[in-house]
């Protein structure tokens, strides 16, 4: 099978996605400052888009492989885990200073959308042209 880890990669996110969503709404809930609870908030929703993101493009790289559609799937994957990684850590040990890392992990974020972009924008239609 074509991808198996990033197939892996994508059902491992997904899994998380639900224990981090769960783990925030039961085991967090009153015990964080509003601003902690919605930054944990924002590390799962970010997370589930991008995996979903994640394994639509790898649907789409089954039928259609394109060169540049396994650099996006790197960059969300690292984005992934260093913005919604970090806030998650941050949430859970109060350091602070793991809230610089979440800007990288958002900028790889946007750099895969942009990849994919990119992407698309060199793949020649079925007639031959761009």
């Amino acid at each position: 099978m074509q991808d198996r880890g990033w197939w892996f990669a994508g059902a491992l996110s997904g899994a998380l996605v639900v224990m981090a969503g769960a783990f925030g709404a039961h085991a967090l809930e009153g015990q964080l400052a509003p601003r902690l609870a919605a930054a944990f908030e924002t590390g799962v929703r970010y997370q589930a888009w991008h995996t979903l993101a994640l394994l639509a493009v790898l649907a789409w790289r089954a039928s259609t492989p394109l060169a540049g559609q396994r650099l996006a799937l790197g960059l969300w994957a690292a984005g992934i885990l260093l913005f919604s990684g970090s806030l998650y850590a941050l949430v859970l040990t109060g350091v602070r200073g793991l809230g610089m890392i979440t800007p990288l992990g958002g900028v790889l974020m946007i750099a895969g959308w942009l990849a994919l972009a990119v992407c698309v924008l060199r793949a020649q239609s079925p007639s031959g042209k761009t």
